[in-house]
């Protein structure tokens, strides 16, 4: 048995699928008498089921399935009907239900089955289907207009520590499934009125059919073939209306169930809401008791009901107070509880104070694109991406956090630097992100943009379009794939800001089994923890790679001899990672392109160097050191044209100072001194930036 109901639950689909086409079927195809008996106890088993299910049922939505099961269920009826119809009107009977009904339930009388029916399809019409109906409908209205109220109910818990973020999506998607449910059930609830006037039309058509039928045809008197007729008319629609009736009421019950306490059925929560108030029950016990007496009243049922009542309203109060005794020792022995409770309420509230250093906020759109339960392949991603900055940084990145932010557009992203905001972007998830670098032959359809790591002219085209883009010159990217080089930019323009303190004691920790005394040397004796971290931050904050530690903590005591500036420092320990800087700026084919200053203009730069408490700087006016930005600008972008990225080549004094100018402007653009490309063997000049005749006003 247990290995057909296990088969049986693996095809499920079939069976469904199968039934519904079985439904249509009977609207066509004539049906042996037996066979429509059969499934007319079936129908009425389904019927009471799906009440009992109702009325078990704890929360309206373990039983989100109900909408389309009243479709099934409203298709199979009237397939019933039609069925029964036409046995009706070509045998003069429909079977053995069908004649019980007729019969024995209403007694032979087709007057008062006719009775009979038209009350219980009012019930089922008017009262039942109706007030669902509107229940329905309001409920659905004001679920949706709760809904924005309830996602800040959700994300203020959430950023109070007060659930988690898997619990913050499932009660997200929760309200969703609440306000597709009700929506659902306010167009279901159709399903059963229009039932109704189908069967009230039907047992009209099969009485006046029938009578014309037995007539005509069968050569009856009028009362003997209204009376055959309608009897069995009056059968089939009693044996559909009691089905939908309990369908209808199960939909009532169903919509206007607001949630027992813990998910409790209807029957318990009646039985514990109704009972909480002895009192209510003992007075309507006595007014019963009451009535009893009254002078033409039956005394019998009243008192008997009455005295239920008092005695009921009696047990409920003596139970009362024993639950009552039972909650305060339950309160007395859980104290303790209660205090590590609030121990642990006051942890969480602590949780509150950290601050992630990295981290990335998507809008609801993106979720897919993030979420590895729903097959995204990101967080693998985020692995490449810091074992990349291992590689070419040096650096371990800390774990970046992922989550949605509600408060962002649907499409949008925002990367987080220790809770600020350092960069954002948007993307279309079912799109193809296609660049054009300069080698684009012609545009491509779709929605124009701007690539947001680069600031490159791009255009959202459609998957189809993909090697049309590419045979154009175009290169084509899909959305995780933006978001994850923007990442990646945005980690390594920051490195140096997310290395604390204590990343850089655990770099220099790593040293100790392979260089025993090395850091231990120089620290604290010669520098300090706070001189070493800022050496390397300086290193960083350029893209000079850190990974050589042992051989900068070497420079940085060498250099720490003669200088205490950090700076200083930083600068001395670029010359011993010469090579190394230099092999990152050079081509495939190992040259290094350059674009220099005439030597009087770097004098005169010299000459306007100033040290500050920030470093030094270039002290120009506004109009000089604008003139200079836009020659250099100029002159790179010009060397860029010819398919060459050089490097801004300058001497040792002013690298630092011209840097710091250039860097706000052109972020990306290398400085290095003569002293660092001195041993590379392949250095071809990629133009001048000539500012002599403007620089030499300057004082």
């Amino acid at each position: 048995m247990a290995a057909i109901m296990t088969r049986f639950t693996r095809y499920t689909d079939l069976v469904l699928a199968g039934g519904i086409v079985s439904i249509i079927v009977l609207l066509i195809l004539p049906l042996p008498s037996e066979l429509l008996s059969f499934l007319q106890v079936l129908n009425l088993g389904i019927a009471l089921t799906v009440l009992l299910v109702a009325i078990y049922t704890g929360e309206p939505l373990e039983f989100s399935v109900f909408p389309s099961l009243l479709l099934v269920t409203t298709l199979l009826r009237l397939g019933l009907n039609i069925s029964a119809t036409r046995l009706i009107l070509l045998q003069g009977g429909a079977g053995p239900v069908v004649d019980a009904f007729g019969n024995f339930v209403v007694g032979g009388n087709f007057v008062v089955g006719i009775v009979i029916f038209l009350i219980l399809t009012i019930i089922q019409f008017v009262v039942i289907t109706n007030g669902a109906g509107r229940v329905a409908e309001v409920a659905a209205r004001f679920t949706l207009d709760a809904m924005p109220g309830k996602q800040m109910a959700i994300d203020a818990d959430l950023n109070a520590g007060l659930i988690s973020q898997e619990q913050a999506h499932d009660r997200r998607r929760q309200i969703q499934q609440e306000a597709d449910f009700y929506g659902a059930m306010d167009g279901a609830s159709k399903f059963v009125k229009g039932d109704a006037m189908a069967g009230i039309i039907i047992i009209i058509i099969n009485i006046v059919g029938g009578i014309l039928i037995g007539m005509v045809q069968l050569g009856m008197d009028a009362g003997t073939a209204m009376s055959q007729f309608t009897l069995l008319t009056v059968g089939d629609g009693l044996v559909t209306q009691i089905p939908a009736l309990l369908i209808s009421t199960a939909s009532g019950i169903i919509i206007t169930r607001t949630g027992g306490a813990g998910g409790i059925n209807l029957g318990r929560e009646i039985v514990n809401q109704m009972g909480h108030n002895p009192r209510a029950l003992g007075t309507a016990g006595a007014l019963i008791a009451l009535l009893g007496v009254v002078p033409g009243m039956p005394m019998l049922p009243f008192l008997a009901l009455g005295s239920a009542g008092i005695g009921g309203a009696y047990l409920l109060n003596k139970n009362e107070g024993v639950l009552a005794l039972a909650k305060a020792n339950e309160t007395k022995g859980t104290s303790g509880a209660g205090n590590e409770n609030a121990e642990e309420q006051a942890d969480s509230i602590l949780s509150l104070l950290d601050v992630d250093p990295m981290e990335l906020e998507v809008g609801y759109g993106l979720v897919s694109l993030v979420d590895k339960n729903q097959g995204a392949n990101f967080l693998t991603r985020i692995t490449l991406i810091r074992r990349q900055i291992a590689q070419e940084l040096g650096i371990i990145t800390p774990t970046i956090r992922i989550h949605d932010n509600l408060l962002l557009s649907p499409n949008a992203y925002a990367i987080k630097l220790r809770g600020v905001e350092i960069a954002t972007g948007e993307i279309m998830p079912n799109h193809l992100l296609a660049m054009n670098s300069g080698l684009a032959t012609e545009e491509i359809a779709g929605i124009q943009t701007m690539e947001p790591t680069f600031g490159l002219p791009a255009v959202w085209i459609i998957p189809s379009l993909k090697d049309q883009a590419e045979a154009l010159h175009y290169t084509v990217v899909d959305p995780p794939s933006v978001v994850a080089t923007h990442l990646t930019e945005v980690i390594k323009a920051n490195a140096w800001a997310m290395l604390t303190k204590s990343d850089a004691k655990q770099l220099l920790d790593r040293l100790k089994p392979t260089h025993p005394g090395l850091a231990d040397d120089l620290i604290p004796n010669v520098v300090s923890l706070g001189d070493v971290q800022s050496v390397l931050q300086h290193l960083l904050r350029e893209r000079v790679s850190i990974r050589d530690l042992p051989l900068i903590l070497e420079a940085i005591g060498a250099a720490s001899r003669t200088m205490k500036d950090p700076e200083a420092i930083s600068e001395r320990v670029r010359l011993a990672l010469a090579r190394a800087i230099c092999a990152q700026y050079q081509n495939p084919e190992k040259q290094l392109y350059v674009v220099t200053l005439p030597h009087e203009t770097e004098l005169n730069l010299a000459q306007s160097v100033e040290r500050t408490e920030n470093g030094p700087i270039l002290a120009l006016d506004g109009a000089t050191l604008q003139r200079l930005l836009e020659g250099v600008a100029a002159a790179i972008e010009h060397a860029a044209m010819l398919g060459n990225q050089p490097v801004l080549l300058v001497s040792g004094r002013v690298r630092l100072a011209l840097r710091r100018l250039i860097e706000r402007h052109l972020p990306m653009q290398a400085v290095l001194a003569y002293d660092e490309v001195s041993a590379h063997p392949n250095v071809i000049s990629a133009g001048t930036v000539d500012l002599t005749p403007r620089l030499a006003e300057v004082q």
